[in-house]
C-alpha cells in the first residue's frame, strides 16, 4: 500500500476493517473480489478518492455517502453484486467518467441518471434490464454505451441525442424496433444489434457516415434495407 492507493483482494473479507477509513489520503481503493455484504457510510471519510473497485462481492445496496464523494470521478465499478436497484447515490456523481453495473440484477435506469453528464462509459450489461429511460439522452459525454445480454424491448428516441456516442452494443436483447432517431449518432462506429427482435430498420442508418462495423448476426429481416448498401459503399462492414 501506498499512501494513496490500498488493495485488498481474495481475502475473504465478510466486512471491512475499521482501519482502512483512516487512510484519508486515498484516491484509489480496490475490495474486489472478496464476500462484502456491506459498504458502511465511514466511507464518507475518504474524501480524496478518485477511483472505487467494490466489484465481485455480495453487496445488496450501496452507501449514500459514496455520492457525498467530491473527487470520484476517474471510475466506480459495482458489478458482479447482488443490487436489485440502481444506487441513488451514484447518481449524485456528477463527476463520474466511468461506472461498470455489470451482472447485478438491476432491471432499469433511473431517470436521474441525467444528473450523470460527465460520464464517458456507461457498462449496463447481464443485468436483466427491461427498458431504458429517455434521460440516457441527457449524457453528453457518452461514448460507450454497453446493453448487451438483457432484456430490452426497445430504445427511446432520445438514444438519438448521445452526439459523442462511439459503440452502442445492445447484442442479445428483445429490441422489437430500432428508432429513427438512431441516424442522429454521427460520430458512431460501432453498433452491435445481434440477436434481437426487429425485422426491419430504419432507413436514418445510412446517415450514420463514420460507422465501420454493423452487427446484424441472428436477426431477422423482411427485407434487405437500401441503408444497408449505403452503409457499405462508405466503407462499413456489415454482418449478417
Amino acid at each position: 500500500m501506498t499512501d494513496r492507493k490500498l488493495i485488498i483482494r481474495f481475502q475473504q473479507l465478510t466486512e471491512v476493517p475499521d482501519s482502512v477509513w483512516n487512510h484519508i489520503h486515498l484516491e484509489f481503493l480496490c475490495l474486489s473480489d472478496n464476500r462484502l455484504t456491506a459498504i458502511p457510510e465511514t466511507i464518507g471519510r475518504l474524501t480524496n478518492l478518485r477511483a472505487l473497485d467494490i466489484a465481485h462481492n455480495a453487496l445488496t445496496s450501496i452507501p449514500d455517502a459514496i455520492g457525498t464523494l467530491p473527487h470520484l470521478t476517474d471510475y466506480l465499478y459495482l458489478a458482479d453484486n447482488q443490487l436489485t436497484a440502481f444506487p441513488d447515490s451514484v447518481t449524485r456523481l456528477e463527476r463520474l467518467r466511468y461506472l461498470g453495473i455489470t451482472d447485478n440484477r438491476i432491471t432499469e435506469l433511473p431517470e436521474s441518471i441525467a444528473r450523470m453528464k460527465a460520464l464517458v462509459e456507461l457498462r449496463a450489461y447481464n443485468d436483466g434490464m427491461t427498458k431504458l429511460p429517455e434521460a440516457i439522452g441527457a449524457l453528453p459525454n457518452l461514448r460507450e454505451l454497453h446493453l448487451s445480454n438483457n432484456a430490452l424491448t426497445c430504445l427511446p428516441a432520445a438514444t438519438g441525442n448521445l452526439a459523442e456516442l462511439r459503440i452502442l452494443d445492445l447484442r442479445n436483447n428483445r429490441i422489437a424496433a430500432i428508432p429513427e432517431s438512431i441516424g442522429r449518432l454521427r460520430n458512431l462506429l460501432y453498433l452491435d444489434l445481434r440477436a434481437n427482435a426487429f425485422t426491419s430498420l430504419p432507413d436514418s442508418l445510412g446517415d450514420l457516415q463514420n460507422l465501420q462495423k454493423l452487427d446484424l448476426r441472428w436477426t431477422h429481416l423482411d427485407v434487405v434495407p437500401a441503408c444497408i448498401a449505403v452503409l457499405r459503399s462508405q466503407g462499413c462492414v456489415v454482418l449478417q
